[in-house]
């Protein structure tokens, strides 16, 4: 029988799988390309899909079958244009809107950080949990992408096929469930199995089997460490001491340390004061060192305690992290864990024999060392220091900072004013060395003297003037016009005359209201 060109065209075109927009049919891979994989799905012309929506683009393989979605019957090719990618994610909805509702909970795997939250894949759907019902917070980002947690459903948009997820929920409703047989199981004291499942700067939480319990950085280890990284590692298994149960809180606070034994059960017996032993240094700090006598036992050389020398500016620039010194142990108090230790009590306390060695009123070589406002510290010998008080620098001269007449290293010959070895202080003094001059300047400024003298400082109080070179006279507040006052500058000449001479103070007073 011969079939005329009509009746095979109608039978084609019965042949021909009806499709429509936005419909998941079946389809084989037929041909693959450099970017493209052309599929079969029954129609009269095959279906192209970029080969970038194949995770593992060499796995593809001719033959295989796959659900594709139809986002266009015919494109300018007479191609079918199809995605595997929407057929698997429109799949995913399916299969959450036939199995979940709101308020289910629903197991995901957390993708990536955004602005405001997370997003959290579930079946190939992509799901948004606000950072506020995240439970996140204070959590490493390592310890939360691309690891699975149970969420709930906040919201569910099936026209937008959308999903809003609460962490914060999921937790809840899991608390719930396990909260009875949990806490009666929980005993503090007993020893139970966890597994490390976050790691932060404070501690470590671990899952003791559906109940976190935070094993915090101090109850790691008896001796110091500076991360918990140290001693855990996230997915160990662990066993941990109870320490502490909050029902109210859910909170159960765990111990590593307390499951061996306590290195200061007989630290008086270890150390007894007074012994000398050595350690290494593991911190140093403004106030001094701390040293580690054994794992777990440190004790702290106090600044004052580092040497007979009474100054010590930075405790750094004597010792660095790991030294090896010899201490001795000065007290103990094993209630609040602490030993005190000592290096300059292994020395001879040569303060003991300062006063014998620089007796007063003898005079004395010595190197300047260092400055405060109100004076110059001045090396002995190896051991002691004295200070020049800035009043005791010069007889006449008004100085107001020691850095004016002293420089650093400088090699100074003073006069021993004052020795206190127990409260270890020596006075020095610069200008004793030289005779007093001041019954000589008395009987040359005489009260009652009219001179002309330089403006050299102004403030409410007076004005300071320059006698001569070295010698100054206050003028004061109420024995000049305050019009004086706001005209006068600093080199300006001003005609005073002498009101008093204090020869024991080293002061001049003077008038400016000479009629």
């Amino acid at each position: 029988m011969v079939l005329d060109n009509q009746t095979i065209s109608d039978l084609y075109n019965q042949s021909i799988k009806k499709i429509e927009d936005g419909q998941v049919v079946k389809g084989k891979i037929v041909n693959v390309t450099a970017k493209e994989v052309m599929v079969d799905i029954g129609y009269k012309s095959e279906g192209i899909i970029p080969l970038s929506e194949f995770p593992r683009p060499k796995e593809v393989k001719l033959g295989d079958e796959i659900d594709v979605y139809v986002e266009s019957k015919e494109n300018d090719d007479g191609l079918v244009v199809l995605s595997k990618e929407k057929a698997e994610r429109l799949r995913g909805w399916n299969n959450i809107s036939d199995n979940y509702k709101e308020g289910d909970l629903i197991e995901g795997k957390v993708k990536r950080k955004v602005k405001g939250g997370y997003i959290v894949d579930m079946y190939g759907i992509e799901g948004f949990v606000p950072a506020s019902l995240s439970t996140f917070k204070g959590v490493s980002d390592r310890d939360i992408l691309d690891r699975t947690f149970n969420f709930k459903i906040v919201k569910m948009n099936t026209s937008r096929r959308s999903l809003v997820l609460s962490r914060k929920d999921a937790l809840k409703s899991e608390r719930e469930t396990l909260k009875t047989k949990l806490w009666e199981k929980l005993k503090v004291g007993e020893v139970y199995s966890g597994i490390v499942k976050g790691i932060t700067d404070f501690g470590a939480f671990i899952d003791l089997g559906g109940v976190d319990g935070l094993l915090h950085i101090m109850d790691m280890s008896w001796s110091r460490i500076s991360h918990p990284s140290e001693m855990v590692a996230l997915g160990d298994r662990i066993e941990v001491v109870v320490l502490n149960i909050d029902k109210d809180a859910s909170k159960v606070s765990l111990g590593l340390k307390q499951r061996m034994l306590d290195p200061w059960q007989d630290i008086e017996v270890k150390y007894p004061v007074g012994s000398r032993i050595k350690g290494k240094i593991v911190n140093i700090l403004n106030y001094g060192v701390f040293v580690e006598l054994e794992k777990g036992i440190e004790g702290l050389i106090h600044i004052s305690e580092i040497s007979w020398q009474k100054r010590i500016q930075d405790v750094k620039d004597i010792f660095a992290i790991g030294d090896i010194v010899e201490v001795q142990v000065l007290n103990i108090d094993k209630e609040s864990r602490r030993i005190s230790l000592s290096i300059k009590q292994l020395e001879v306390n040569p303060w003991l024999e300062a006063e014998a060695k620089f007796p007063v009123d003898s005079k004395v070589s010595g190197k300047v060392k260092g400055f405060t406002d109100y004076g110059a510290f001045v090396e002995l010998d190896a051991n002691l220091e004295g200070m020049i008080h800035i009043s005791d620098m010069s007889w006449t001269r008004k100085i107001n900072h020691p850095q004016e007449i002293l420089k650093k290293g400088q090699k100074v010959e003073v006069l021993v004013l004052s020795v206190d070895g127990k409260n270890r202080r020596i006075s020095l003094g610069l200008k004793q060395l030289e005779v007093n001059p001041w019954s000589e300047i008395a009987k040359k400024y005489p009260v009652g003297l009219d001179l002309e003298a330089e403006a050299i400082q102004i403030n409410n109080f007076g004005v300071f003037v320059k006698l001569e070179d070295e010698i100054e006279g206050l003028v004061y507040a109420s024995e000049i016009e305050a019009e004086e006052i706001s005209r006068l500058k600093v080199g300006d000449k001003i005609k005073v005359r002498i009101l008093k001479v204090d020869t024991e103070q080293g002061k001049i007073g003077l008038t400016a209201r000479l009629i």
